[in-house]
């Protein structure tokens, strides 16, 4: 028996394979016997886990089985689930992420009872801080978002997300695998996902499947005549999908990921705009004039703001960074690369300062770098150098990226050369999977403009010079200053 996937688009067919795995797993499917009331879904950035995820929670609604899903998910990626509940959920809900402080988190959840389905989002650590309330609010389902969160079993995050699945009826972890760098950060994503594959204790988990090694005993290393074991009881539970695997995927596929920054940045943001409409309508209003002032917001949004006494840049928001930090991570622990594109130096000096501090090896090609094919081969060809970052009007000609094939655009110009230059870096001869861009993009800000823009092949500097003729603020966005 198959159960239609309650969604408004056509999904793809690893899609719907996982989708029926699962509901196989819950119960929902001949012979309605629950095999697991924990499913990993061990899929590729840019798959669509999100939209399966939405999918089970709406055939379990559907089925009489649940009234309440809480989703935990890191903080930069909150957004991505109201935005994509509402573009893709057939079915009636009520969402709420849970913002502001921790006793108005609580309030908003004891008012979130009774019918449509009730859907609660909250990052990680507001989830241990919220404990006792999410606890009593009691959901049908848990879905863990990037599970690899909670790799480590004795942390808080990882405490509190084992005692939510301890008492949800049915639970989802979603990551593009769980085997990061060391095999052992297993158990405590099972632990939550289903206990009985792994067991409770980390200790008799260590002991059966690792030897202790190194300098003071301290480094498990997983035995060999363990392996397979382990990996037999870890897919029992999990659908796996890569982008090689999956056939019927467009060449690329685009995800625009929306990063709110912090109110004190967008207080900023919104003055520099009012100060920059005002600045153009004492001279002429010319191409030069409007990008010059959209410069200086662009720089804003990456996390800087300069002087005009040309000192050095300060920064006022990290919220890229962010939501940055937490695609490497999904990335990289899937044991794939990634290419990095900015405009800026000063937020291409801090993405080199985070890859420095996380112990990430990478490549980087700036205006000032000179051994450029030295950088390019070194990721093409060292396994080891996981990450490239480079400035978009330098990085985007001549060089081959293919051992990627996701991309990250950190910023943008407003060159239509330079996007599709850059772009071309991993989508050309030799790649062997499909690619995927991501576009970093501060809500309510000049960034959706410049976006769409490109995205659309639009004149952007004419695009603006009309908005202004019109009558209209060309810097203002939805969301932003009016």
């Amino acid at each position: 028996m198959t159960i239609n996937m309650p969604i408004k688009v056509t999904p793809y067919q690893h899609q719907k394979n996982a989708f029926q795995f699962t509901c196989g797993n819950f119960g929902l499917t001949a012979p309605y016997r629950i095999i697991s009331r924990g499913t990993a879904l061990l899929i590729e950035m840019g798959l669509g886990k999100t939209l399966i995820a939405i999918a089970v929670a709406g055939a379990l609604e559907q089925a009489g089985k649940i009234r309440r899903v809480l989703i935990v998910a890191p903080l930069s990626i909150l957004g991505v689930w109201q935005e994509e509940f509402g573009k893709f959920a057939d079915f009636d809900f009520a969402l709420a992420v849970l913002t502001g402080s921790t006793a108005k988190k609580a309030d908003t959840l004891r008012h979130m009872q009774g019918s449509p389905l009730q859907v609660a989002v909250v990052n990680y650590e507001s989830a241990w801080r919220l404990e006792k309330d999410l606890l009593v609010w009691d959901a049908d389902l848990v879905i863990a978002d990037e599970g690899h969160k909670i790799k480590t079993h004795n942390i808080a995050a990882s405490k509190t997300m084992h005692k939510l699945g301890a008492k949800a009826r049915y639970k989802l972890l979603l990551t593009g695998t769980v085997i990061t760098n060391k095999a052992i950060d297993v158990f405590s994503q099972y632990k939550f996902l289903n206990p009985e594959i792994f067991g409770q204790s980390f200790y008799v988990f260590r002991n059966r499947y690792f030897d202790m090694v190194g300098y003071g005993n301290h480094t498990p290393v997983l035995k060999k005549s363990m392996e397979q074991d382990l990996m037999r009881k870890l897919h029992s539970i999990a659908f796996r999908a890569t982008k090689a695997e999956c056939l019927d995927l467009p060449e690329t596929t685009d995800i625009v990921r929306y990063v709110d920054l912090e109110p004190s940045a967008m207080r900023v943001y919104r003055d520099l705009v009012r100060d920059s409409y005002a600045e153009l309508g004492k001279g002429g209003v010319t191409v030069t004039n409007i990008l010059t002032r959209l410069l200086r917001l662009s720089q804003l949004t990456g996390g800087f703001i300069r002087d005009d006494d040309g000192s050095a840049p300060q920064r006022i928001s990290t919220a890229k960074q962010a939501a940055l930090e937490d695609i490497i991570e999904d990335v990289l622990q899937g044991g794939k690369k990634l290419v990095i594109i900015a405009r800026f130096i000063p937020e291409i000096d801090a993405i080199c300062r985070m890859l420095d501090k996380k112990d990430i090896k990478y490549s980087l090609v700036i205006g000032s770098v000179k051994n450029r094919e030295e950088q390019v081969a070194a990721f093409q060809n060292d396994p080891e150098v996981q990450v490239f970052v480079g400035q978009i009007a330098t990085a985007g000609l001549g060089i081959t990226l293919t051992a990627a094939s996701t991309m990250v655009f950190y910023s943008l110009d407003y060159s239509m050369s330079n996007f599709e230059q850059a772009k071309a870096r991993i989508h050309r001869a030799g790649q062997r999977e499909n690619c995927t861009y991501i576009y970093l993009t501060a809500k309510g800000t000049v960034d959706e403009k410049v976006l769409k823009a490109l995205r659309s092949k639009a004149d952007l500097a004419r695009t603006l010079v009309d908005d202004y003729r019109g009558g209209s603020n060309p810097f203002a966005t939805r969301g932003g200053e009016k």
